[in-house]
């Protein structure tokens, strides 16, 4: 049996590139492009190269501790490239859901709300709606008939990865990024995105704080074919937080998060942590969008 705990050495290229039917005179972006370091991963190496050269790249760190760039370009372009390359080492241990057991939803809930080490803004930031995760009355029937206070935590917990997982389809194109959750819930049908929310959401409306979690997840092709370059994508993800610390779960792969997830960033919901947006100003009427993105094993 694989051993998906175990640590682990990953090389991550991720290549955004925007072509633009007409020059951009100017260009302003907000980037997350450099990995957060976490409890269980270490950045070992970064880089980062944009075309045309930036006039403009300064980095910080945002409200929600993850890494956030600035890019100005004043040089007449039509095409934008945004290309990152990363080394990490990662070791996730296991979580103990049987451990969590000894906790309800409910005993749980009302334990985070006063408890001395949960800080108040980050209790109230991954509890309260947010613009992309919202809680309208067929969310929370969906989360309470899901998660009644009475339920053991870590059965919760497990319920919300596997119920969404059995019943949600993965399609790509039934969505978009403004799909609201009650259209999802319509549909039975997204992506990761729409699943990563909807968890959140769940979760949030029965008072545990949750975040949404973007990165990468290392995939495998079917038995005897090839792995192409650029074939992989970004993933997102749901934490939870829980007496016992956070814990991630992966709706759309029906699983808890382990050694093959990479964590770029977390926040409210996909708003907080897109890769790349901004503003341009050109008298062209259209663009083209290209991302590749690789997650290679280096061990």
């Amino acid at each position: 049996m694989i051993d998906h705990h175990s640590r682990r050495r990953y090389e991550v290229r991720h290549r955004t590139a925007y072509t633009y039917s007409d020059d951009v005179t100017a260009s302003f972006e907000r980037a997350m492009l450099r990995p957060r370091e976490t409890e269980h991963q270490k950045v070992l190496d970064h880089a980062i190269e944009i075309s045309p050269e930036p006039d403009r790249l300064d980095e910080s760190v945002d409200a929600f501790g993850n890494w956030t760039h600035y890019v100005e370009i004043s040089t007449p372009h039509t095409e934008l490239v945004v290309a990152k390359r990363t080394t990490v080492e990662i070791a996730w241990p296991p979580a103990d859901l049987a451990a969590l057991n000894a906790w309800t939803v409910e005993s749980a809930a009302a334990f985070l709300r006063t408890a001395p080490d949960v800080d108040p803004f980050e209790h109230a930031a991954y509890t309260l709606p947010s613009t992309m995760v919202t809680l309208e009355d067929e969310v929370r029937a969906f989360a309470h008939e899901l998660l009644p206070g009475n339920r053991p935590l870590g059965e919760a917990i497990e319920a919300v990865y596997r119920e969404i997982y059995s019943g949600f389809t993965y399609s790509q194109g039934v969505t978009s990024v403004s799909t609201t959750l009650p259209e999802v819930l319509a549909a039975r049908a997204g992506v990761c995105q729409d699943f990563a929310h909807l968890g959140v959401a769940c979760l949030r409306a029965v008072g545990l704080p949750a975040r949404y979690v973007s990165g990468y997840i290392e995939t495998t092709p079917a038995p005897g074919t090839v792995k192409l370059e650029g074939s992989d994508a970004s993933h997102a993800w749901v934490g939870v937080l829980s007496p016992g610390g956070w814990v991630d779960l992966d709706p759309t792969n029906n699983h808890l998060a382990d050694s093959r997830y990479i964590v770029t960033a977390w926040g409210r919901d996909y708003r907080d942590v897109s890769p790349l947006k901004g503003i341009i100003f050109t008298e062209g009427s259209g663009s083209t969008l290209t991302v590749a993105v690789d997650v290679k094993r280096l061990d």
